[in-house]
């Protein structure tokens, strides 16, 4: 099928790795990742700890509208945090010429990250492998949010039991 999207990638211009060189892009991303999601989760919990907001933080239930409010905005920052990782592959995978275009790119990297399961046919051989480091990442990092919004959960829950 001359000009599917595969044949496209595959007569682009690509950049060439070894399985060892892919382990090493990997590995620089995973590194990259960590550090950007620490950072925020840091910041996020930074912003919730200052003085006036310990205050406000005890007035209001967690079922409450503010209480909902607070929660859609950690939300929106996890949010903001997974889409700069996502982005950071997405641009990583049109530099490399991996896939056909940054849109194609954006799409492959969202769906890997959420470890969705697109087909990895779309992606160029030499690159396969970090795409499933993107989706062994995105299991960790998701699951890593996941408990940080656990934890902010329970202690505005234990805040307002206390208040009781």
């Amino acid at each position: 099928m001359a000009g599917s999207a595969i044949d496209q990638v595959q007569n682009s211009e690509v950049l060439s790795a070894t399985f060892n060189g892919q382990l090493a892009v990997g590995a620089g991303m995973i590194a990259l990742c960590v550090i950007i999601h620490g950072a925020g989760l840091f910041a996020l919990q930074r912003a919730m700890h200052t003085e006036r907001m310990e205050e406000r933080l005890q007035a209001f239930s967690p079922l409450s509208i503010r209480g909902s409010i607070f929660t859609l905005l950690i939300v929106f920052a996890l949010f903001f945090l997974h889409f700069a990782q996502i982005w950071l592959f997405a641009f990583l995978y049109d530099w490399l010429g991996a896939l056909h275009g940054f849109p194609e790119s954006l799409y492959f990297s969202t769906i890997s990250y959420a470890t969705i399961g697109y087909s990895d046919a779309s992606i160029h051989d030499e690159w396969r492998m970090v795409a499933a480091i993107e989706g062994i990442l995105g299991v960790i990092m998701l699951g890593w949010s996941t408990a940080f919004l656990i934890r902010v959960m329970g202690r505005l829950e234990g805040r307002f039991q206390k208040t009781d």
